[in-house]
């Protein structure tokens, strides 16, 4: 696996491998929009070692206790430099690995007594003595010593087993996750080819937006009507439209005026004769009525009054305004129709068309240069198509192809092996743990036969089988830890210096990037460059590019072009500058001559209807008499109020030719009143309302009449003028629009090609995948677990051996024991039995 690791490192930090898609990053600039396709990867961009990273870290938290010195990183160059030289620098390197060491050397001690101490046991135990006497002194304290030798063997038992747990989870985390290993490396190889093969189609898509950026450039210069003419137009239009709005109302009040004035001139005419003919139809009823109060029946008494209060009455059966006294309109109505000769509406409307036409003519002056702008924006097209050609970011990715192919190639063909090997392992790894398991079982059973099998009351000698039992148990288990334990502590003590070392020299400083900060030494790698990187890709060792930089970018999924500093080779930044071709856009627009010319508002023919208009006499008529002659009722009195009273009073009188005359002429009173009175105050009314508006709109109409000339004046002269000065700023503003398309693209595509096309993310990804997961996570972190946990049992195992043999003296049967008087404290000890068992169990 050793050439995997070194592909995966150097890939790496070359740049080229993948890991997981970069999210797509969009750019809008006035409705043009770019969205950067997203890359698809297989491989995770993290490593999560789950509840069992618990126990990983509290093995580094050992290791740190115990080797805390920094990197050596000056050791580290020096090997690199191949002038290491260990008889003068050996002094570094204990220094560095002095607790290694030092728990390396406890552990060779183990190793080298544990046996030693086993076998003089066994020789001593032999010849009676280390308690291979069987036989129990009895003491006072002896149920609290049994007591406290059990539990603290059970305590030291479930510690042994804690340790023994960790190298069976350990192994296990080993075993699933090597068997991962091949679809994490057919992961990165995918997302390899992901980016090899995407790289170009991205390049391609970048340089392919511009043919976006050009039609909309295009839609707009097509659209130069709108979007230039309508600008200048809509710049102008508040000077401008207000003033010919107010000659179109002038011209429209000259009209209404003049129908008013008709109308007013007929319906007076009218209301003259039916005035005329209601005058006499009044005097018609007085005279009658003044006939009838002759009758002899009002010189009666009781109709006298009567009769006088009808007579003195007749008085106010008359009209009360003489519409003879208004003057005539035709005067007026002559003078406005003389005004109205003049098509004044008519001019208005060129005025108006001639303003409007502006955007057309703004397209026709414009119609050269967008042609010439075409031909320009197609020309920066060919260049950006040609660029793709000469980015070097595919040849840097394709150099790496046959390196791709012969890993691939490599990891299929010993993959296998190393599942194999691991088999082997894992076998070996559950041995081993079977083993301290084994021990802990018999000092388990030891512990249970004794306890429930123990007799209180039971001597020594008389002890039951299952207590006998434990005891044999706690010391076969003594026994296979003095067989076994040296065996163990090897193996701990190997895999602890290969482990903390691996986790210590190469997981630790890569994580904190220590190991990338030695590689970048400057000269380290070849005594002929100062950065090694630069030199073997670009022949320009002095080229600052160095490997924690590349990893860094890469984490931050940065483009090749940026990571790899390839603005060396190839500065596309350089080759996207057209300010040369983008200024003579800008100066085409500023130099061409978008003259606005012969917008005439009103010509002189309308300045003079509107002076005729303001002379014709409208303001000066009495329009207060025509206001107060219609603002009175017809007649002096209501008739229909004096009929209903003739009627009253007719009541009154007795019956006769006088209270059938009053009856007839309350009739025709009530008839006069229907037929002329209605009709004659709607005429009144109409006049008035129509002579108070005409008063209202003629107020001042000199004044008015000026005001909008100078109004219309201000307008024409804002045009010429201004309007010069207004059609170059909107050219302005809108060549710099049709240029920030441009810019806006070229902006979008230095940004694309240095940090999005081939986003290098996955480089890092890969090569945390070959260190971080694999070697680290998948490796060196189990098997530090493993000899953690193996070298806590290994150690507990001697403080077992002690509790084991000191408590199997409570828990087998002996061959002889003290014997006691009742009435005596103590009595020497005599030999209850003279034959000594000396055999012991191992």
């Amino acid at each position: 696996m050793a050439p995997v690791l070194g592909f995966f490192l150097l890939l790496g930090l070359c740049g080229d491998t993948v890991s997981d898609g970069s999210p797509p990053s969009t750019n809008s600039f006035d409705g043009l929009e770019f969205e950067f396709p997203p890359t698809n990867y297989e491989t995770e961009d993290s490593y999560e070692a789950g509840p069992i990273g618990i126990l990983f870290q509290m093995v580094r938290i050992f290791l740190h206790t115990v080797q805390p010195h920094a990197f050596p990183e000056d050791i580290i160059r020096k090997i690199l430099q191949k002038k290491f030289d260990l008889s003068k620098d050996y002094d570094k390197i204990i220094y560095y690995e002095i607790g290694i060491i030092t728990c390396a050397a406890l552990g060779l001690l183990f190793i080298i007594l544990m046996p030693l101490v086993g076998f003089f046991f066994s020789v001593c135990r032999c010849c009676n003595k280390c308690g291979g006497e069987m036989h129990q002194r009895q003491k006072k304290n002896g149920t609290f010593l049994r007591k406290y030798f059990a539990v603290s063997l059970l305590v030291i038992c479930i510690f042994i087993s804690v340790g023994i747990t960790y190298g069976f989870v350990a192994s296990h985390h080993m075993r699933t996750h090597l068997r991962k290993t091949q679809k994490l490396a057919e992961s990165n190889f995918n997302d390899l080819r992901t980016l090899l093969n995407t790289t170009p189609g991205q390049i391609d898509y970048v340089l392919d937006q511009y043919t976006i950026t050009k039609a909309k450039a295009f839609s707009d210069l097509d659209n130069v009507k709108l979007l230039l003419g309508g600008s200048i137009y809509e710049k102008l239009r508040p000077r401008v439209v207000p003033a010919l709005d107010n000659v179109k109302a002038m011209a429209d009040a000259i009209r209404e005026t003049k129908e008013a004035l008709v109308m007013v001139n007929s319906v007076l005419m009218d209301m003259k004769q039916s005035s005329a003919h209601l005058s006499a139809n009044l005097s018609d009823i007085q005279k009658d009525l003044a006939q009838s109060l002759k009758d002899p029946a009002c010189r009666v008494p009781s109709a006298a009054t009567t009769c006088d209060h009808i007579n003195s009455s007749l008085s106010y059966l008359d009209v009360s305004v003489d519409f003879s006294q208004l003057p005539p309109l035709d005067k007026q109505i002559a003078n406005i129709t003389d005004v109205l000769q003049t098509n004044l509406s008519g001019l208005i409307q060129e005025g108006y068309r001639s303003f409007n036409d502006i955007p057309e003519t703004v397209e026709s002056k414009t119609t050269n240069v967008i042609s010439d702008i075409k031909r320009t924006l197609n020309s920066i097209g060919s260049e950006i198509t040609n660029i793709s050609k000469k980015i070097p970011v595919q040849d840097k990715l394709s150099n790496f192809i046959h390196y791709i192919n012969n890993t691939e190639d490599y990891v299929h063909r010993y993959l296998p092996t190393l599942e194999e090997y691991d088999s082997y392992r894992w076998l070996g790894c559950l041995v081993v743990c079977c083993l301290l398991t084994l021990m802990v079982i018999f000092y388990c059973l030891g512990l249970l036969c004794g306890t429930l099998g123990y007799d209180r009351k039971a001597t020594p000698t008389r002890r039951g089988c299952v207590s006998n039992t434990g005891g044999i148990f706690l010391m076969v288990g003594v026994g296979f830890s003095f067989l076994f334990c040296w065996l163990l502590m090897t193996i701990v003590v190997l895999t602890f210096v290969v482990g903390g070392n691996v986790e210590k020299l190469v997981c630790e400083s890569y994580q904190n990037k220590k190991l990338f900060q030695v590689l970048d030494t400057p000269y380290l790698l070849n005594e002929n460059w100062k950065y090694y990187l630069s030199g073997m890709m670009f022949d320009k060792p002095d080229v600052n590019l160095t490997f924690e930089q590349v990893y860094s970018d890469c984490t931050e999924n940065k483009g090749i072009y940026a990571t790899l500093r390839l603005e060396n080779i190839y500065n596309i930044s350089k080759h996207l500058n057209f300010q040369e071709r983008m200024g003579n856009i800008n100066s085409n627009f500023e130099t061409t001559d978008i003259r606005i010319e012969n917008v005439v508002l009103l010509d002189e023919a309308g300045r003079k209807n509107l002076m005729d208009f303001s002379s014709s006499g409208v303001d000066r008529i009495d329009y207060n008499a025509f206001m107060n002659a219609t603002s009175k009722h017809p007649t002096k009195v209501n008739l229909l109020s004096f009929a209903a009273d003739l009627d009253i009073k007719a009541n009154h009188l007795p019956q006769g030719d006088l209270k059938q005359s009053l009856k007839r002429n309350a009739q025709t009173l009530r008839t006069i009143h229907r037929i002329r009175i209605i009709p004659l105050e709607k005429s009144m009314t109409t006049v008035y309302q129509t002579m108070r508006g005409l008063q209202y709109k003629n107020s001042g109409l000199g004044v008015k009449v000026a005001n909008v000339i100078f109004f219309l004046n201000t307008a024409q002269d804002f045009l010429k003028n201004h309007t010069s000065m207004i059609t170059a700023e909107e050219s302005k503003k809108f060549a710099t629009m049709i240029l920030g398309y441009i810019e806006h693209y070229l902006q979008w595509v230095r940004i694309a090609i240095t940090e999005q096309v081939a986003a290098c993310k996955p480089v890092a990804t890969a090569l945390d995948s070959a260190v971080d997961v694999f070697l680290c996570g998948y490796i060196v972190d189990p098997m530090n677990l493993f000899w953690f946990g193996l070298g806590k049992a290994t150690v507990f195992l001697l403080p077992a051996i002690i509790f084991a043999v000191k408590l199997a003296k409570y828990y087998r049967r002996m061959d002889s024991e003290d014997v006691y008087d009742d009435g005596l404290e103590t009595i020497p000890m005599e030999k209850v039995a003279v034959t000594h068992h000396t055999n012991w169990v191992a």
